[in-house]
C-alpha cells in the first residue's frame, strides 16, 4: 500500500536514489552531493510517496503558497511508474497550496501526460540558465 505524506526532513540520500531510480536523474546534478543537499533543504513543500518505509515518489516544490507553486521534481521509481502514483502527488501538492497556481516544466518524456491529467499546456517560458548569457 503506498502511503503519502509531507515531509519536513528528507534525506538528500533518498532523493538522489529515487532521482536515479526515475527518469530524472538524466536531468539533475545527481554527482554534485553539495547541491542535491540544497535541493531538499531549500524546498519548502516536499510530498512523498512510500511504499511501506521504500521512497517511491516525491513531489517537490517552492511555493508562497497563495500566489504560485514551482513543481520542480515530480519524480516516480521506474518500477511503480504508470499506477497513479505521479497523478496523486500533484494531487497533494495542488491540495496543500490550493489557491497557488501550480507551474511545472514537463521532462521531454513526460510532455504527454500532463495534459492527460487536466493540466493546461502553455507556450511562456523562458529560462536564464548563467548570468553572462543575460545581454
Amino acid at each position: 500500500m503506498i502511503t503519502y505524506q509531507v515531509e519536513h526532513h528528507l534525506s538528500p540520500i533518498e532523493f538522489k536514489d529515487l532521482l536515479i531510480k526515475s527518469t530524472l536523474g538524466e536531468r539533475r546534478p545527481i554527482d554534485d552531493s553539495d547541491r542535491i543537499k540544497a535541493m531538499v533543504e531549500n524546498a519548502n513543500l516536499i510530498i512523498t510517496a512510500r511504499d511501506d518505509h521504500k521512497l517511491v515518489g516525491i513531489s517537490r516544490s517552492v511555493t508562497d503558497f497563495v500566489y504560485c507553486t514551482y513543481l520542480s521534481d515530480l519524480a516516480v521509481d521506474k518500477v511503480y511508474q504508470k499506477s497513479g502514483i505521479g497523478k496523486e502527488l500533484i494531487r497533494l501538492t495542488k491540495k496543500e497550496t490550493s489557491k497557488a497556481t501550480l507551474i511545472l516544466l514537463a521532462a521531454p518524456d513526460a510532455e504527454n501526460y500532463y495534459p492527460h491529467i487536466g493540466m493546461q499546456k502553455i507556450d511562456v517560458c523562458f529560462l536564464l540558465k548563467h548570468l553572462n548569457d543575460l545581454k
